[in-house]
């Protein structure tokens, strides 16, 4: 025990005399090296390019500092030592009683800088850019408030444009398919460009031109070719620009709108759809528009008032002429109303040749083929088919517009976006027979329109469709061709009827049923195609907004009511069981273009009426 403790205390001395050599060695290398342990940290300082201050102080004691740089803003200083060395920089107290003291006693340079360079530069900077900001804002709060002030000022002025000579780029070369409409507004340019050929004789120029038309038929582009052919001061307008929540606001709108044409004078005001403000005064359940009413007052004063207004010519435009004040449309304020209605089959061809020559037309689409197919097309209907057409054309990357493209576009503007073809099967059975029931039904009988084409790609909400093209304008019907017409709608119920059974009819002749119903209503009603007789039984619909009674009052007993719709059933029943013979009656031809429509999903009218004609199916048509 005693000898292992003796041991232990022996290996414990021999560390303690390592150490101490250790320590000896590192004293004698340090003395060598002339550096005491502060040395050495002083060292790692100059390494680290920074001092404490505490390393300062014995460094000045050491006499190791030739200068001393303080900087007053930064709260630093640069050390520079007797050593060719880089400056130090150490960080100082705001006061530095020891430090001073220390320099002078070892004749330490001591340097003092003022450097604002940094922080006064920066407080200037801040200060100029408040005193900026503020002036900005008050010059925009001034500007702000000039602006309000000059837009209360200027709230009851008129928001007409104003043209001294309106370069709209269209004349009357541009405007085709409504020649008795610019036959009338060419007087009137004539009499503004040369008036002694029509006062010479005593002729007055027309105070007010109402233009009236369905949406789409050329009025606000007369009124353009107008403006581009008159070379007079022209003024443009909205009738809903006149109306304001304010009292009184349209009515100064209006005083300032003619004061400004009768200095101007002789000059056109166009107010485009004028039934926003020339509304029927005094309608309606729970009165009228008191603003209103008081805007259209002081339309109708201005136009032909105690003053008048010579040498103004009011144009406005309305597709709604049975709701404007009767005071509106009496002669000395609107002396002409302009009907500007569809055009027919010579007025289609001319508009499409308008539209035409700024569009790459291939040399075998014909301009006459397209306006014979389009009846009921406006003309701004006709300048949307060639636009959708050209589109097409770009799509398919093509040179020019073919007929192909054209024929896409009629179906798309008319029936609206190719949908997903149907998958063969029940579903798409019954449609085709639905539709060629249309077309065999409506081409056997007498009075109805030739098929155009038959399709089952479905387009809008139609599953498949059938065209029927129009030989000549159908202004006027006859009871043959309405009888007709109503016996082609019902072929498609016919034919599921037949084909399939009762129990499996569907839905999809809905909408040929509403026209049905429509149609024979109509001549039984209004008419007298019935054993009714030539009575009108029933007026024109109208709104109640128009002044009309609200109470839904029939002008007929009911004893007539029970006969009116007596008749209706009666020519619905006619007609359906003519239709159904039809489909029995034609069953093979019915099943072989069933067949092929499957086949093709399209059949056009010339294919459609060859086969007819191979079953023998043509030779007679029912009565």
């Amino acid at each position: 025990m005693n000898s292992r403790n003796c041991d232990q205390e022996m290996k414990t001395n021999r560390k303690r005399k390592k150490n101490t050599v250790v320590n000896l060695l590192t004293s004698i290398f340090l003395i060598f090296q002339g550096l005491s342990p502060n040395n050495a940290a002083l060292a790692q300082s100059r390494r680290d390019n920074f001092l404490t201050y505490g390393q300062l102080l014995q460094a000045v004691e050491g006499r190791k500092v030739r200068r001393i740089v303080i900087e007053r803003n930064t709260g630093t200083a640069r050390v520079y030592l007797k050593q060719d060395i880089p400056p130090l920089k150490v960080h100082i107290f705001y006061h530095n009683p020891e430090l001073i003291q220390k320099t002078r006693e070892r004749g330490v340079e001591l340097v003092v800088e003022a450097n604002t360079t940094n922080g006064d530069a920066i407080i200037n900077t801040l200060q100029f850019v408040l005193l900026l900001s503020l002036i900005i804002g008050l010059f925009v709060l001034i500007k702000r408030s000039a602006n309000a002030a000059a837009g209360a000022m200027n709230f009851g002025k008129s928001r007409a444009r104003f043209q001294m000579q309106a370069y709209t780029g269209v004349a009357f070369k541009d405007v085709a398919g409504i020649d008795e409409a610019k036959e009338e507004l060419q007087e009137i340019v004539t009499f503004l460009k040369n008036p002694e050929k029509f006062t010479a004789i005593g002729a007055k120029i027309p105070r007010g031109v109402l233009l009236v038309g369905p949406p789409g038929t050329g009025k606000t582009l007369l009124a353009k070719a107008i403006a581009g052919e008159a070379k007079v001061p022209f003024f443009s307008i909205s009738g809903s620009e006149f109306v304001e929540m304010f009292v009184g606001v349209g009515a100064s709108r209006v005083r300032d709108l003619f004061r400004k044409a009768k200095e101007n004078a002789p000059c056109i005001v166009f107010i485009d759809e004028i039934d926003a403000v020339g509304r029927q005064r005094g309608i309606g359940i729970g009165g009228g528009n008191d603003e209103r009413e008081q805007t259209l007052n002081q339309l109708l004063t201005e136009m032909d008032g105690f003053e008048g207004n010579t040498g103004v010519i009011v144009i406005a435009a309305t597709n709604r002429p049975d709701v404007l004040d009767s005071a509106l449309l009496r002669p000395g304020r609107f002396d002409r109303q302009v009907v500007v209605d569809y055009p027919d089959f010579h007025g289609r061809w001319e508009i499409l040749k308008v539209h035409a020559a700024t569009k790459k037309i291939a040399p075998d689409v014909c301009l006459k083929t397209i306006a014979q197919r389009t009846p009921g097309f406006s003309g701004a209907d006709l300048a949307n088919l060639l636009n959708e057409a050209a589109i097409l054309t770009a799509r398919k990357r093509k040179d020019a517009i073919t007929m192909v493209e054209i024929e896409e576009a009629m179906d798309r503007v008319i029936a609206g976006m190719e949908g997903t073809p149907l998958v063969d099967g029940k579903s798409k059975r019954l449609i085709a027979y639905h539709e060629v029931g249309h077309a065999i039904v409506a081409t056997l009988t007498e009075g109805h329109e030739p098929v155009g084409k038959i399709t089952l790609i479905p387009r809008g909400q139609a599953k498949g469709l059938t065209w029927f093209t129009p030989e000549d304008e159908q202004n006027l019907m006859t009871k043959k061709q309405l009888y007709a017409r109503i016996t082609g709608l019902l072929g498609g119920r016919a034919a599921e009827e037949v084909v399939f059974g009762v129990d499996e009819i569907t839905t999809g002749a809905a909408n040929d049923i509403e026209k049905v119903t429509y149609l024979a209503r109509q001549m039984v009603t209004k008419f007298g195609m019935s054993q009714l007789g030539v009575l009108a039984l029933e007026g024109e619909e109208h709104p109640i907004y128009l002044g009309n009674d609200p109470l839904n009052r029939t002008e007929y007993s009911q004893e007539i009511a029970q006969e009116i719709d007596a008749k209706i059933r009666e020519i619905v029943w006619h007609c359906y069981e003519k239709a159904k013979n039809l489909i029995r009656e034609n069953r093979p031809v019915i099943d072989y273009l069933v067949d092929l429509l499957i086949e093709k999903e399209t059949i056009d009218g010339d294919t459609f009426r060859q086969i007819l004609k191979d079953y023998g199916s043509l030779q007679v048509k029912a009565g």
